[in-house]
């Protein structure tokens, strides 16, 4: 009796193992999903996080080329590197004051840059420069003349990292025709277009986006213009002023070199009609003076 009852309590070796084995399936289970739904939620937080950059990073391309003024100057060169296209992108004469090692510090050109890493990917790069990097000419359309030379940076700024495609295209709004430069003086593009994307997947279907420069009135050449009216009007004022001299009256004998008699300016040899004393001078329809 007793050898029966201690024959019947406790588990077998194989209910063990299959008991084990079933409990490591459900465990390893329980763990797979967990770890795929935080690996879900890292690359959900890390699209949000990339799209945001780009967000952010195309709102403030977006501002800078809304805000340039008519005086601005812009120069883009590109370069074929083969699987991607980099470029240099320079904006001057637009002054930006902002405080940089704990000192207030004046821009006077900007420089945003494509940097190629050893991996392939893209570093983009905004450089300030204290002086200015373009040379300007006084011609509408000539070439300008790069003279970065010894002028360095006073600060750098990685706006972006881990980029595989940055190529930018302007528009020339009076050809109408797309080009990977810009060195025109004088004149802006009618819009700016950027192809982008971070991953070779992305390269696939990049983004694409266009950005409109806002045609502006040349502060310089508006303040040349007036000052052209100004003294055009002056030199008409004074027209004006010996032409009212040379108008007036004529009498006393010739004075100011016009022949005399005649008040009012009039010619000689002319008689007034209905004049006493003018000897044989009728009027229309009437009888001369007895």
């Amino acid at each position: 009796m007793t050898a029966g009852i201690r024959g019947r309590a406790g588990f077998t070796m194989l209910e063990l193992v299959i008991s084990v084995g079933l409990l490591s399936l459900l465990i390893g289970g329980v763990f797979l999903m967990a770890k795929n739904t935080i690996g879900l939620g890292h690359a959900v937080v890390e699209k949000q996080s990339s799209v945001s950059e780009q967000t952010a990073f195309l709102d403030l391309l977006g501002d800078q080329f809304a805000s340039l003024p008519g005086n601005a100057r812009l120069e883009l060169v590109a370069e074929d590197s083969g699987a991607q296209y980099l470029s240099d992108l320079t904006i001057q004469n637009v002054p930006m004051t902002f405080n940089w090692g704990g000192m207030e510090r004046v821009a006077k050109a900007v420089q945003l840059s494509t940097v190629r890493r050893r991996d392939g990917f893209l570093d983009i790069v905004l450089r300030y420069y204290e002086e200015e990097v373009l040379e300007e000419t006084s011609e509408v359309g000539d070439e300008v003349a790069n003279r970065f030379g010894n002028v360095e940076p006073f600060a750098e700024v990685v706006l972006m990292e881990d980029v595989y495609i940055f190529e930018w295209r302007v528009l020339d709004g009076r050809t109408m025709e797309w080009s990977y430069d810009w060195d025109l003086v004088g004149r802006l593009p009618l819009q700016m277009e950027l192809l982008f994307a971070k991953d070779m997947v992305e390269a696939e279907t990049p983004i694409r986006h266009v950005f409109w420069i806002t045609p502006k009135q040349n502060p310089e050449v508006m303040m040349r213009q007036l000052q052209q009216q100004g003294g055009q009007g002056a030199g008409a004022g004074g027209g004006d002023g010996d032409d009212d001299d040379a108008d007036g009256d004529g009498g006393g004998g010739g004075q100011g070199g016009r022949p005399g008699g005649g008040g009012g300016g009039r010619p000689p040899g002319i008689n007034i009609p209905g004049g006493g004393g003018a000897s044989g001078g009728r009027a229309p329809g009437g009888r001369g003076g007895g």
